[in-house]
């Protein structure tokens, strides 16, 4: 009997012990290399930010200089003077919140009422039209551009807000409307059959139940439609043909000048960190609510 217990005590023993070390020492190092991994993407990530505002404050010398200047010799405010005191770039300053407010607005109100049509209500064809829906995510943007020109034009809208404003009073985005569909999804519908019954309409339904429950969700889908109106190009540049209806990124553009030797980067950059300083602080704001609805929405079976 003892010259099995030896075996055990001296053999298979340390080898446990040594495998409970090895295992505690792998999930450690694992954790090393994601922490690393995480750090090098977060620095590839915020180095145009950092490059942006770096460049924001030199001086137009060290902006167009042969060799890479990280950060600038001395603070220089000049470029943020001289983009402030810019008419056309308060205006298109004003354009940007104008057009963005209004698209916002009417396309979070159409989205959360397209959404609940989906979700809350049954219907005939409701899930073929849902398909529909979601299969004009496969339809790039830019194939639309001149047939919605087309018909702009004859509206007489080209020159106007109206081709920027209106559309999104029409429930653009599928995507959007999916992810508010998924969360409103898994409220109960108890709650819709208690209002029923207590004489409610959908309407109000809609505003008094559902709206309430899915501030996370809006929150979300308004950040990202933030984000896309905010920053965009295409349309604002096909369809805004005068100078003082121009948004921020068209007005951004048009600083570069690629006839000029050396361009005016100081001043192109101090735009830019205006321009995006908006959106860092609707981030910053609206991250909690982010991460919220992503878990809640992806938690449903």
């Amino acid at each position: 009997m003892s010259a099995l217990r030896r075996p055990t005590d001296h053999g298979i023993v340390p080898l446990i012990i040594r495998e409970r070390k090895g295992f505690k020492l792998f999930p450690f190092l694992w954790k090393i290399l994601l922490y690393l991994v995480l750090l090098v993407g977060a620095a590839i990530t915020l180095f145009p930010l950092f490059w942006m505002i770096s460049t924001s404050f030199k001086t137009e010398a060290e902006s167009n200089a042969s060799r890479i200047i990280w950060l600038p010799h001395q603070v220089q405010l000049d470029a943020y003077k001289a983009i402030l005191a810019n008419k056309d770039f308060l205006i298109a300053y004003a354009n940007s919140i104008f057009v963005t407010i209004i698209a916002l607005l009417g396309t979070v109100i159409t989205i959360a009422l397209v959404a609940y049509a989906f979700s809350r209500i049954e219907w005939p064809g409701r899930n073929l039209v849902f398909f529909l829906m979601l299969s004009t995510m496969m339809i790039p943007t830019q194939s639309l551009a001149v047939p919605q020109y087309m018909i702009f034009l004859k509206f007489k809208w080209v020159g106007t807000f109206n081709p920027i404003v209106i559309p999104g009073f029409f429930a653009g985005g599928a995507a959007m409307i999916f992810l508010l569909r998924q969360f409103m999804a898994q409220i109960p519908k108890e709650l819709d059959e208690a209002a029923l019954m207590d004489g409610a309409t959908h309407l109000q339904i809609w505003y008094y139940v559902i709206m309430p429950l899915c501030r996370p969700a809006i929150a979300t889908i308004s950040a990202i439609l933030f984000v896309g109106i905010w920053n965009s190009l295409l349309y604002p540049l096909i369809f805004l043909t005068s100078t003082k209806l121009y948004t921020l990124p068209i007005f951004v553009t048009t600083l570069y000048n690629p006839q000029m030797p050396s361009q005016p980067w100081p001043t192109i950059m101090s735009a830019s960190v205006l321009t995006a300083l908006p959106l860092l602080i609707i981030f910053f704001f609206a991250q909690r609510y982010l991460i919220e609805s992503i878990v809640l929405t992806g938690s449903k079976g």
